[in-house]
């Protein structure tokens, strides 16, 4: 392992890079044998205020809640109160279970099947409004299960929802009054607590999202809505205080932490990586403990590495940065195994480069293409953002952070490639599927760009509004940041970040009427209502 002295200049250099000075901020910690050796922030943490990022600033910390909800459950399980392989109407009587047997365990490692709330089309339509558990779970709780239970995994915030309602039912308490009398209080985590966009929260960071030409104030979001599942705000500090507990059994036993951390097995014996709340990791070949989280203008990760005894963990206020990725390759550094660095990327020609570049199906499903714009290669699953490449070797290339790679080859005459990441390989081979054309931006008058500005209902409670600024054209989704758009014809144009397009219809009179906008194979239309 490298001394604190030799990579603490690098980590510095590496995340001022990261995170500008006058952008959102970011704080970080390293700590080693449940010590702080490292500890810093950067950027700011009001942009408005021009108020720099400290160690202290506290930000929604998003799913990283899960684990302090897992290990509720697992207290309360140690205390005799429950069965992780209880039947949930054992709590929730009255849950649709669909003639399904869905234990506390499924909920645990997002093997129930149920679906996810925070994937439904009406759900930042109802980010905005306070709603108690009963009728949070009440907008999901009668849609079709994705799979039987036990079946796969698929990650899954409706199970923490019901998790953080199962322990209201048998505690008689609030889920955040337990988890402030249970956990924070013995545990002095005295910047921690259930979030709350309304209370007055001394050193909050706020939080952003990024747009087109800079950020913006992230849309207000209820903590009442992630709830169990993802409302927690905490510091840096305050979880390093989190993870001791959990090293030194302070909570629950070491035989429940370890069932927690190590993952756990499908219907059929298939391992998977999600234990309860935790996940397993790889640091470039080192075992490691791990969540992050993502929620309304913040991303967040906190990874331990028990060969080594390291804890490091990031929080950022701006849902724009891969605070991943940036983690794990901080953790790489700190433990003497740093993942390589896109500054020493070699030179490949156009011949060299193109070789690569087709449609790689994975044993998922999964499709990904490998396209070239510009003597420069990305990588894009299917209906998701386009991602940069960067050649180490003539067949091996890595995405940004470097914690994630492409090794190609070819066998039988076909080109595969392996995508490792997490300490995993997943083989890709090579399909027919065309892979989304490189399309060409033409440019378009400012009065013609103005004829399409408006309001289009594409549902009920999703709204897609088109506006100009400085002769560019933008899109905006209910409740999502804004986007630019890029015309391809008169009437057609695309999205860069995304595979998707957008067509404006207009009547004999030249007024632009409705539009068609199609992602994922899907064409949905949207009649123009302002």
């Amino acid at each position: 392992m490298a001394s604190a002295q030799s990579y603490l200049k690098e980590i510095d250099a590496y995340l001022k890079a990261e995170y500008p000075s006058n952008g959102p901020g970011f704080s970080f910690l390293i700590a080693k044998k449940g010590k702080p050796i490292y500890q810093k922030a950067f950027g700011m943490a009001n942009m408005e205020s021009n108020i720099p990022m400290s160690i202290n600033h506290v930000f929604e910390i998003g799913s990283m809640t899960k684990q302090f909800t897992a290990v509720s459950i697992l207290m309360l399980g140690e205390d005799g109160k429950l069965n992780l392989e209880d039947d949930i109407t054992k709590y929730i009587p009255d849950y649709p279970t669909q003639n399904k047997k869905i234990t506390i365990q499924h909920l645990l490692n997002h093997t129930s099947g149920i679906k996810s709330y925070t994937g439904m089309a009406n759900f930042r339509t109802r980010a905005k409004v306070d709603i108690s558990p009963k009728e949070l779970i009440d907008t999901f709780k009668n849609e079709p299960m994705d799979f039987a239970p036990g079946e796969k995994y698929q990650y899954n915030n409706s199970g923490y929802i019901l998790l953080g309602y199962i322990i209201e039912n048998i505690t008689g308490d609030s889920y955040s009054n337990f988890i402030e009398s249970q956990i924070f209080k013995p545990l002095d985590m005295t910047s921690t607590s259930f979030g709350s966009r309304k209370r007055i929260i001394a050193n909050r960071a706020l939080g952003y999202s990024e747009i087109e030409n800079g950020y913006e104030n992230a849309d207000y979001l209820s903590m009442s809505v992630p709830y169990a599942a993802g409302a927690i705000m905490s510091t840096t500090g305050d979880l390093l205080k989190w993870q001791n507990a959990l090293n030194t059994n302070t909570l629950i036993t070491e035989e429940s932490y370890i069932k927690a951390a190590n993952g756990s097995t499908l219907n059929d014996g298939t391992h998977i990586s999600y234990g309860f709340g935790l996940e397993e990791g790889d640091i470039n070949g080192s075992k490691s403990i791990e969540h992050g989280g993502g929620i309304f203008g913040y991303t967040t990760m906190g990874i331990y590495i028990p060969e080594q005894e390291i804890f490091v963990t990031g929080l950022t206020n701006c849902d724009c940065k891969d605070i991943s990725g940036v983690t794990a390759r901080i953790a790489s550094i700190v433990i003497g195994k740093p993942y390589p660095d896109k500054k020493n990327a070699i030179k490949l020609s156009e011949n060299e480069l193109t070789k690569w570049v087709g449609s790689y199906k994975f044993e998922d499903g999964t499709i990904r293409f490998i396209t070239m714009d510009k003597g420069q290669l990305y990588s894009q699953k299917e209906g998701s953002m386009k991602f940069e490449l960067y050649p180490m070797t003539p067949t091996d290339f890595i995405f940004e952070s470097g914690t994630q790679s492409y090794s190609f080859s070819e066998r039988n005459g076909k080109k595969e490639v392996n995508f490792k990441r997490n300490g995993n390989a997943f083989l890709g081979i090579q399909t027919d599927r065309k892979p989304p054309a490189v399309k060409t931006e033409i440019i378009l008058s400012s009065e013609t760009l103005v004829d399409y500005t408006g309001q289009y209902e594409l549902a009920p409670d999703m709204i897609l509004e088109i506006t100009t600024k400085d002769n560019q054209i933008f899109g905006q989704l209910t409740g999502q940041p804004s986007f630019e758009l890029y015309a391809e014809k008169e009437d057609s144009f695309f999205i860069k970040v995304v595979e998707a397009q957008l067509h404006f219809n207009k009547d004999n009179d030249g007024n632009v009427t409705d539009l068609v906008l199609t992602q994922n194979g899907r064409n949905i239309a949207g009649k123009k209502i302002k």
